[in-house]
């Protein structure tokens, strides 16, 4: 890739970076609401979603260490990950923070969060793929990494890189 190409990558991915702030944000922001009924064992559940989804992110972010970067372009610092949380889905990092989404959304009770709870799921969907046709690039091995491994959980489904811009 050229050095233009990879500023480009750069200059995409840190804006992927704020528009994710701006989710999540704006999801934290948002006040509970009344659209459906909620209990005390749905509060429950959600609470375990954040927390299970936060552990996802730490033990996943810590296996990518000094390659850890808020940027999805490849960094060049590290290595194709297919091990620990990686072994099972290739983007467990994200995985944890839709379970987050999840996690706030359900005893919300606002149809607000849930419309930005679903945009945040495909946004991360967009944002995973276009990370990954970089990473085919950058590893020869991904590829192969992709046809064996789910996108953000462990069953494989569409493991293509779809068609997220350029």
């Amino acid at each position: 890739m050229s050095n233009a190409h990879d500023q480009a990558d750069q200059r995409r991915g840190w804006l992927f970076v704020v528009v994710q702030a701006v989710l999540l944000v704006t999801l934290l922001w948002l006040p509970q609401g009344n659209d459906w009924p909620t209990s005390s064992a749905v509060r429950v559940a959600g609470s375990i979603l954040v927390l299970v989804g936060l552990g996802l992110v730490i033990v996943a972010s810590m296996r990518l260490g000094r390659a850890l970067t808020p940027n999805p372009a490849p960094n060049g610092r590290g290595a194709l990950q297919v091990h620990g949380l990686y072994r099972f889905a290739r983007h467990p990092i994200y995985s944890g923070v839709l379970l987050i989404v999840v996690g706030l959304v359900i005893p919300s009770a606002n149809l607000w969060s849930l419309a930005v709870g679903i945009v945040t799921g495909v946004f991360f969907d967009y944002k995973a793929r276009w990370e990954e046709r970089r990473l085919a690039l950058r590893f020869p091995d991904y590829e192969a990494y992709a046809r064996r491994t789910g996108r953000f959980f462990p069953w494989r489904g569409r493991s293509g890189y779809g068609s997220a811009g350029e």
